[in-house]
């Protein structure tokens, strides 16, 4: 039970990875805020995952509703121990025909929504006086160049965000960490083409792609303090698709 009596936070929970981090805390003892722009998923997640597990909507991409959330967090619980950044979308449009509002959209949920959340969070857990974890998601396709060019700009940008706020946060005992997963079977992948999908999975050695419990037993280890030495560091789990 890692993370017994912790409260954790984790975004994009409505399916996939995110509803398998959710599920992958609780089983190890937390108190988890499953957040989704959709509220009955996110509601979905916390019954499936069983108690102490609850549900809200909050789209990221917005400074006044992750602000709120974040002190609806605080007034139930307290405290705030671990934050999962998993909220993330893209398309399929190729660079030439991508529309302004795709690139905006896609970078405002995935970057910018990464770095609202991370403020907020990182706050709570500065001003709460005992340190944290945060995990933000990024992409393998940053390192391989295989994914659409917002998706793939806003990714990166994780893990740049990642890096700063990891130095500046360090004093305060805030580790953050960049988890990097490859092609994962969540409902996200349906939307790409299935050439597409055979080449990813082509190109990964292990042969296959990844499960969500995959990513999520990575993530409740970075946030655990059996990594307590470890922050400002790109984690794949990729199959070995590429390497960092």
């Amino acid at each position: 039970m890692q993370h017994r009596g912790k409260v954790v936070v984790v975004t994009g929970a409505g399916q996939g990875m995110g509803r398998a981090i959710v599920e992958r805390f609780a089983q190890q003892g937390a108190s988890v805020v499953a957040l989704d722009i959709n509220e009955a998923a996110a509601r979905e997640t916390a019954s499936l995952a069983g108690e102490g597990v609850i549900g809200l909507a909050c789209d990221i991409a917005n400074a006044d509703a992750v602000k709120a959330v974040m002190e609806e967090v605080v007034e139930r619980y307290g405290r705030l121990d671990a934050l999962v950044n998993n909220a993330g979308m893209g398309s399929v449009d190729a660079f030439l025909e991508t529309p302004d509002e795709t690139w905006e959209k896609v970078i405002g949920v995935n970057l910018t929504g990464t770095f609202l959340c991370c403020r907020e969070g990182a706050r709570l857990m500065q001003k709460g006086g005992r340190g944290g974890a945060i995990v933000n998601v990024s992409s393998s396709a940053v390192l391989s160049g295989e994914g659409p060019s917002h998706y793939c700009a806003s990714k990166a940008g994780i893990m740049g965000l990642t890096r700063s706020i990891a130095r500046e946060l360090a004093p305060d005992g805030i580790r953050v960490n960049t988890l990097v997963p490859g092609p994962t079977k969540t409902p996200m992948m349906a939307d790409i083409p299935e050439e597409w999908t055979q080449a990813m999975i082509n190109a990964i050695p292990l042969g296959r792609m990844g499960e969500p419990d995959e990513v999520a037993r990575v993530a409740s280890f970075l946030a655990s303090d059996d990594a307590s030495f470890m922050t400002g560091q790109n984690v794949g789990v990729n199959g070995g698709m590429v390497f960092l």
